[in-house]
């Protein structure tokens, strides 16, 4: 019997049926919500305004790269600290988790300019060719960033899974049990399920984390479940009624700050790395899924690097346009793609929709915080764990030589940089009176040395006889 084509996965150009369109479009909000979400709540961002942003950057972000690179963008942790220096040397505290609307609006002015440098970057490679970009940013130096794009976040994971408590209680039981049956009901369904729901393990593994919470609840064990904050709804520009059912989320102007654009603008050097390491990660799994169709065309998805990174930088401009963090494409969805094998780009599409619409309903808005702690953070364990086993993924595909010792020499000063900042330091490294952070510094470090160790260095055989 012939297999059907759509259980081997969906490349960028095929749209599944409603049904299935609907179901994967969700699953892609429902992966890009932790991490969002938190860098809203960790900065003091408005939840609601985020997602919208974050959607209509997704939305817009496929419309500029041509509908044909199929990712997700979402807010980065890249921003945090600078955004928090920015709000401590301008006096701005936070008020029940949540920024005054003038702090937002001088990170908001940061944000749109840090969007020029990916844009520069992306005109760089459109007028010197990828190659160019390939020499600053080798196999070598893409995979072990985004190794420790999923590593440094493991703390964020494990600390969402297991509540930090010094004494034991019913509670603190069903919280570890409720994370550990999502973490494992994920993978299972990911490994063992079929067909169309073998292509939806992080939504069951989520449906299936909240029924174990319910069942708790239900017995009196515990309520995971959480509740949104009061002070989400106060700066909705426009409430229908209470604000219960219906919420304008609290969009804002930018005003004219040099302070924000010195603390924010520089992190965007570590997200063209990061984002250049998401193109290689999505170049390998589409390619795979082709020859697994039979498909004899090859998607050159790395040649649509200028357009990526352009694109990844207006982006940046309109989610600070509206009073969203900066963000990058996300390896939270690259994960889900390359487990579910769904790489369609009218399914991101949907997503982008369905989160814009999220972001004006308060019960929805509601439903997304409602969701248990220690169902994300279950889910967070592996999909972190699959950003880092990405970048793994680049450098067997592109056949890095790990008994070169300029490689190894590469990829131990980032691992261990990015790493070892985030962990002795807290994400950012003290150099010379500044805070780096771990993730940047790893980067500026490692290009540095890369062509620091490629001064007189002989071209291969093969790039000579192509030149």
């Amino acid at each position: 019997m012939k297999q059907d084509q759509s259980t081997i996965g969906y490349l960028p150009e095929e749209r599944p049926g409603f049904v299935k369109l609907l179901l994967y479009a969700i699953q892609q909000v429902i992966v890009m919500f932790p991490a969002t979400v938190t860098v809203a709540l960790v900065t003091g961002f408005q939840v609601s305004t985020t997602i919208f942003a974050s959607g209509l950057a997704t939305f817009c972000f496929i419309l500029i790269t041509g509908k044909k690179i199929p990712l997700y963008y979402g807010s980065s942790f890249a921003y945090l600290t600078a955004i928090a220096s920015m709000c401590a040397a301008e006096g701005f505290v936070k008020v029940d988790g949540i920024l005054p609307t003038e702090a937002i609006q001088y990170a908001q002015f940061g944000i749109i300019c840090s969007g020029l440098v990916s844009i520069v970057a992306g005109l760089l490679v459109r007028f010197f060719g990828k190659k160019a970009v390939e020499k600053i940013l080798p196999p070598s130096i893409t995979g072990p960033i985004a190794m420790i794009i999923g590593l440094t976040l493991a703390g964020n994971a494990l600390s969402d899974a297991i509540p930090n408590v010094t004494e034991v209680t019913s509670e603190s039981i069903v919280w570890t049990m409720v994370a550990l049956i999502t973490l494992i009901s994920t993978i299972l369904y990911a490994k063992y399920l079929k067909g169309f729901l073998g292509q939806l393990p992080l939504l069951l593994g989520v449906l299936t984390g909240c029924a174990a919470a319910g069942i708790a609840y239900a017995f009196g064990w515990g309520n995971l479940f959480r509740s949104m904050p009061a002070a989400a709804l106060e700066a909705s520009i426009f409430r229908f009624g209470d604000g219960s059912i219906f919420a304008v989320p609290a969009f804002s102007l930018p005003k004219v700050s040099w302070s924000a654009v010195a603390a924010i603008m520089p992190i965007a050097i570590a997200t063209i790395p990061e984002s250049t390491a998401h193109m290689y990660q999505l170049d390998i799994y589409v390619n795979d899924v082709a020859r697994k169709k039979g498909k004899k065309t090859k998607y050159n998805l790395i040649d649509l690097l200028d357009r990526n990174l352009i694109g990844d930088g207006i982006c940046d401009m309109i989610s600070g346009a509206v009073g969203g963090p900066a963000g990058t494409n996300y390896g939270e969805n690259i994960s889900t793609m390359a487990i579910t094998k769904v790489f369609s780009v009218p399914v991101l599409v949907v997503a982008s929709i369905i989160a814009m619409i999220i972001s004006f309903f308060t019960p929805l808005i509601q439903v997304i915080y409602g969701i248990p702690l220690a169902v994300i953070g279950g889910l967070e364990i592996y999909l972190f764990g699959a950003i880092a086993a990405q970048g793994i993924a680049i450098m067997i595909e592109k056949k890095v030589d790990m008994f070169s010792s300029k490689n190894i020499a590469i990829i131990a000063s980032i691992m261990v940089i990015g790493i070892g900042g985030n962990y002795a330091f807290g994400g950012n490294i003290p150099f010379f009176g500044l805070q780096v952070p771990c993730i940047a510094g790893a980067a500026i470090f490692g290009i540095l040395l890369n062509l620091l160790l490629s001064i007189g260095e002989k071209k291969p055989a093969e790039e000579e006889t192509e030149a």
